[in-house]
C-alpha cells in the first residue's frame, strides 16, 4: 500500500495475532486510501470477531470507515459479556472443539458440531443459516464474510476454552438437559422403556435415566459421572446467575 499514513494502537489482547512490529503503541500504518478501516485492521492479523470499538481521534467509528491521512485508530476487543442479536443464543464449534461442544451441551447449551471436516466454506454457510456463533481457532475461517458471528477460542486447553466461551457470551446454563453425543434434548425415562439398551450390569445397578429424543442415546449415573459433576459444580460456582 501506498496511501495515507495512519497511526494505529491495538488492545493488548489483540497482540497475539499482530506481527510483532504491530505490537507497540501507535504504529505507523500505510494504508491504500480507499479500504475501510476494517480492511486494515484484518491486514493486521486482527478477525473482526474479536474487535470491539474502533476509535478514530478518540471518536466512536464503523469498519467500513475508510482511513484519512493522519487519523490516530484504537482498536479495543470485544466487550464482556459480548451481546449478540437475536436469540436464542446458539453455536456451531468446528472440527478441533468436540471436547468443548460436549461440555458447552453438558451445561446444557446449544452447541452444534461438526466432527468432519466439511470445509470452512460449509461451516460459514451453516453459521449464516441457522444464525450460530462460530466457535473456532482458525483465523482465516472467522474472517470469512458469510459468517453470521464468530469468536475465536484463544486457549488449546478444554477448562480454559469453556471458561472463556462462558464469561464472553454469558449463555444460559441448564445442565444435564442436552444430549452431549447430538446435542437433542434430554427426557426422564423410565427402566422399562429403555431397558433393551442396557447391558445387565447396568439395568441391575441404576434407577434413574434420561434418553435423547433425537439420537435416543440413554444416559445415566455411571462411573464418569463424578467427573463431570465437577465440570458442572465448576461451572455454576462461577456462572450460577446464569443457570435456567
Amino acid at each position: 500500500m501506498n496511501g495515507p499514513e495512519i497511526h494505529l494502537t491495538l488492545a493488548p489482547e489483540l497482540h497475539l495475532f499482530a506481527a510483532p512490529e504491530r505490537r507497540a503503541a501507535r504504529t505507523r500504518t500505510v494504508t491504500d486510501g480507499s479500504s475501510s478501516l476494517g480492511h486494515v485492521v484484518e491486514s493486521a492479523g486482527v478477525p473482526l470477531t474479536e474487535v470491539g470499538r474502533l476509535l478514530v481521534d478518540g471518536h466512536e467509528v464503523p469498519a467500513s470507515h475508510v482511513p484519512r491521512a493522519g487519523e490516530s485508530v484504537e482498536v479495543e476487543g470485544v466487550s464482556r459479556p459480548q451481546q449478540v442479536p437475536g436469540a436464542p443464543l446458539r453455536f456451531l464449534l468446528d472440527v478441533h472443539l468436540g471436547t468443548l461442544a460436549r461440555r458447552l451441551r453438558l451445561l446444557g447449551v446449544d452447541a452444534a458440531y461438526e466432527n468432519e471436516d466439511i470445509g470452512d466454506p460449509a461451516l460459514a454457510a451453516r453459521s449464516a443459516a441457522e444464525r450460530r456463533v462460530l466457535l473456532s481457532r482458525d483465523r482465516g475461517l472467522l474472517r470469512r464474510r458469510e459468517i453470521w458471528a464468530g469468536a475465536y477460542v484463544y486457549s488449546d486447553r478444554p477448562d480454559e476454552q469453556l471458561r472463556d466461551i462462558l464469561g464472553r457470551f454469558a449463555p444460559t446454563l441448564a445442565p444435564w438437559t442436552r444430549c452431549t453425543a447430538c446435542n437433542g434434548p434430554l427426557h426422564e425415562a423410565d427402566k422399562d422403556s429403555v431397558g433393551d439398551r442396557l447391558e445387565h450390569g447396568t439395568h441391575r445397578t441404576y434407577d434413574v435415566f434420561a434418553q435423547c429424543s433425537d439420537c435416543e442415546r440413554v444416559y445415566w449415573r455411571g462411573a464418569h459421572h463424578a467427573r463431570l459433576e465437577r465440570i458442572v459444580t465448576d461451572a455454576l460456582d462461577e456462572f450460577g446467575d446464569r443457570a435456567a
